[in-house]
């Protein structure tokens, strides 16, 4: 079965960090551009950051550029996105997606994460 798992949110206070994981099981992710995206209550899915499979190339949201770093380990089939400087308007849930072909912050996905809960308060 061709799944996707998220992991590593929870709760931190503004300026605090989170490392979030995407796990792959059941196919490889060398060949999938991997999307990580969020959504808040009332509001639509965003975007936040992804990362191609055969180069170096990302892209991030405006709002968490400088912050927010994703990077891949294909040998441990696993995709991560660094959470820095965390800000209360971070908070959602963090979905990460896959699919063949160049990644996209807006683009079609065929795979997605249950999500995990990122909450930024004091």
């Amino acid at each position: 079965q061709l799944q996707l798992v998220e992991s590593g949110g929870g709760l931190v206070q503004p300026g605090g960090s989170l490392r979030l994981s995407c796990a792959a099981s059941g196919f490889t992710l060398d060949y999938y551009a991997i999307g990580w995206f969020r959504q808040a209550p009332g509001k639509e899915r965003e975007g936040v950051s992804c990362i191609s499979s055969s180069n170096g190339n990302t892209n991030y949201v405006d709002s968490v550029k400088g912050r927010f770093t994703i990077s891949r380990d294909n040998a441990k089939n696993t995709v991560y996105l660094q959470m820095n400087s965390l800000k209360p308007e971070d908070t959602a849930v963090y979905y990460c997606a896959a699919r063949l072909g160049w990644g996209t912050l807006t683009g079609e996905y065929d795979y997605w994460g249950q999500g995990t809960q990122v909450t930024v308060s004091s």
